[in-house]
């Protein structure tokens, strides 16, 4: 192959990372194999199938290698195992930083209360409606971006394996039910994915319905997370300028006006039957 090659060995590391230095060294193994096998950057590229470039990218740290892209250099460069082994780091540092700065937050929580008004909450997304939800950002993602995005968002789902596990308080807007992101398929895919998280007896999945005349959600989502030494932190569209706050005071605020929304919705009960009726008109 031609020295111009795929230019998919791995994903653009974005400034300030903190996975930087771990990324490099990996970059700096990859080079000590690749020349202790006397192999120039041409040939490993080559045999490989991808450019010069993105080697030598990977190579000074710049792009993180996928785990596909050190498997198969592990088994050409005789490395023994040693590219192998920062498999899992280079899947993790692939994560967007905001996601792994939210994951982290996510892991901590004990109790989670989540209003979405615009598109069903990432946490409950399947991968297709995830995808197909970065799809819609303008002006549009790079295909490298979007299946990065999707892939941390599908990490924050780990929550669901926690054990013991954080209570979850979703209250969803009618309309984020209802538009068909992706196609029909995706949202029929959505809707029952849905109906299985809220099987989930730490799951609690409430449907705020259009027709509502009093509405305290009307300045945009809210997210509060808990964590067990009595602290948390919160966010929400239309407070605080959007930015996450921590303080009693503030943390008080988004938890009476989410607990107003939760109370203004569908109950439980009549929520999941309202999604069952809406996946059976698709």
């Amino acid at each position: 192959m031609s020295s111009e090659g795929v230019d998919e060995a791995g994903w653009d590391l974005e400034p300030g990372d903190e996975s930087a230095p771990l990324v490099e060294a990996v970059g700096r193994l990859v080079k000590f194999c690749r020349e202790t096998c006397g192999m120039r950057v041409a040939d490993l590229a080559d045999v490989m199938g991808y450019g010069e470039d993105m080697i030598r990218k990977i190579e000074r740290g710049a792009r993180i290698p996928r785990p596909e892209f050190l498997e198969q250099a592990d088994e050409l460069l005789n490395a023994g195992g040693r590219l192998k082994w920062f498999v899992e780091d280079m899947r993790r540092a692939r994560y967007p930083k905001k996601v792994r700065e939210l994951k982290a937050l996510e892991d901590r929580a004990v109790e989670l209360l989540l209003y979405s008004n615009h598109n069903i909450h990432g946490l409950l997304q399947t991968p297709e409606y995830a995808k197909a939800l970065f799809e819609t950002r303008q002006p549009p993602y790079s295909t490298d971006v979007v299946e990065r995005e999707t892939a941390g968002r599908m990490a924050r789902k780990t929550i669901y394996d926690r054990d013991p596990v954080p209570m979850l308080g979703f209250v969803q807007e009618q309309v984020t039910l209802e538009r068909p992101i992706g196609g029909k398929t995706v949202l029929r895919q959505q809707l029952e994915h849905m109906l299985e998280i809220a099987q989930f007896r730490n799951v609690t999945l409430q449907v705020m319905p259009t027709d509502r005349e009093d509405h305290a959600g009307m300045q945009g989502l809210i997210e509060v997370l808990k964590f067990a030494d009595g602290t948390g932190v919160g966010r929400s569209d239309g407070a605080f300028n959007g930015r996450p706050v921590s303080s009693p005071r503030d943390l008080r605020i988004l938890e009476l006006r989410y607990g107003m929304i939760r109370a203004q919705a569908l109950t439980p009960r009549e929520s999941l039957a309202f999604i069952e009726r809406t996946l059976g008109e698709l």
